[in-house]
């Protein structure tokens, strides 16, 4: 049996006439960069998470950058975030000629361990940035209290959890400014690049706005150096149609997880720990275990894509090297990125393929 990490085409066949339609009326109209259809996105997607403003911008890593702009980070700043995540969350402060430091993360959800941040702030600390990593919403009380206490913004990193609550309150509400990516891979994929900025502050909103198109107001007037983060308006106008299925796509993938779940009951597998009072996305699911180079070949071979995200923690990667990090400064992170597999959870996938994905993994340890 061949089972696809991620299947597109499965996706785009149950909605392919009113995507067509979508971009077919942007097509007519030609206006082809923000325009209509990404403020109707706009609209729809702050009413979805429940805030008051949304920026649609043209990538998940450009809207860390923009947010990052717009609190005014400059260099010889300080950021916290997690060494366990995708480049552009660190990458983006280093962008800005601040600097990127790194706390360890929970051994269980593998987001920023929130205890573990005071220790780590210094007199040029200026922001944090957790990550909800998988698609589960990173502890965000302690965050909060930390960096109300401190006068630290908050970005959340949640361009892997679009959707995910926290004690029923969606992520993009607990930071200053939340950042989401529509990467074709993710839950709410466009068909290229596109991200988002939420945010309840009006002066955020409104610097985050001029910032994203090159400072400009009125037009060929600079107010600010900021940069081209526009939203393409055929990713809003097929966004806006996928939006409308987002919460049933979620759920499935929270019934394919809870089915591996229970099939690796009582393994050696370590399968994904939700928080009792988090909803997880399940952009991935993501299970840690012994030997997972091998296992990983082994299920190739067997017809079954997987992924390792990720495989090399970002404080030893090589652009990071003058940040002075040194194997054994994380453990937890160190580890869980030598154990973890994301396997198969995508919403079309069929009961069968998941049974015998699992049953695959346990044949691996006999």
């Amino acid at each position: 049996m061949q089972v696809p990490l991620l299947d597109l085409k499965a996706q785009y066949a149950t909605i392919k006439d009113e995507v067509a339609r979508a971009i077919a009326d942007v097509c007519e109209s030609q206006m082809l960069c923000l325009g209509p259809a990404v403020k109707e996105f706009e609209e729809q997607v702050a009413a979805y998470c429940g805030c008051k403003y949304a920026l649609g911008v043209s990538s998940g890593t450009d809207a860390l950058l923009v947010s990052l702009m717009a609190l005014g980070i400059k260099p010889g700043d300080e950021v916290i975030t997690s060494p366990f995540t995708f480049f552009a969350t660190a990458g983006c402060v280093a962008r800005l000629g601040a600097k990127p430091v790194f706390v360890d993360i929970d051994p269980d959800s593998y987001n920023i361990d929130a205890k573990l941040i005071e220790e780590k702030l210094t007199e040029r600390t200026r922001a944090i940035i957790p990550v909800h990593l998988f698609g589960q919403v990173a502890q965000m009380e302690p965050i909060m209290e930390i960096a109300q206490r401190r006068n630290l913004a908050v970005i959340e990193d949640a361009a892997q959890a679009i959707g995910a609550t926290q004690d029923g309150v969606k992520c993009g509400n607990f930071g200053d400014l939340a950042c989401f990516s529509f990467y074709p891979t993710k839950n709410l994929g466009g068909f290229g690049d596109g991200g988002l900025v939420t945010t309840n502050d009006k002066e955020l909103f409104e610097s985050a706005r001029l910032l994203r198109t090159h400072g400009e107001n009125p037009r060929y007037f600079y107010k600010v150096v900021g940069g081209n983060f526009r939203l393409d308006a055929i990713q809003g106008a097929v966004l806006g149609v996928k939006l409308k299925y987002l919460d049933s796509w979620n759920e499935k993938r929270r019934e394919n997880a809870a089915l591996y779940d229970s099939i690796f009951a009582g393994s050696l597998v370590k399968a994904p720990k939700i928080e009792s009072n988090n909803v997880s996305t399940y952009h991935q699911y993501t299970i840690a275990v012994p030997e997972r180079d091998r296992l990983q070949k082994f299920l190739a071979e067997n017809g079954i894509s997987t992924a390792v995200f990720y495989p090399k923690p970002l404080h030893l990667q090589d652009c990071f090297a003058e940040l002075g990090y040194r194997q054994g400064d994380f453990p937890v992170a160190e580890r869980v990125s030598s154990e973890v597999l994301s396997l198969p959870v995508y919403p079309e996938l069929k009961r069968e393929q998941i049974e015998y994905v699992a049953n695959m993994v346990l044949k691996f340890y006999g």
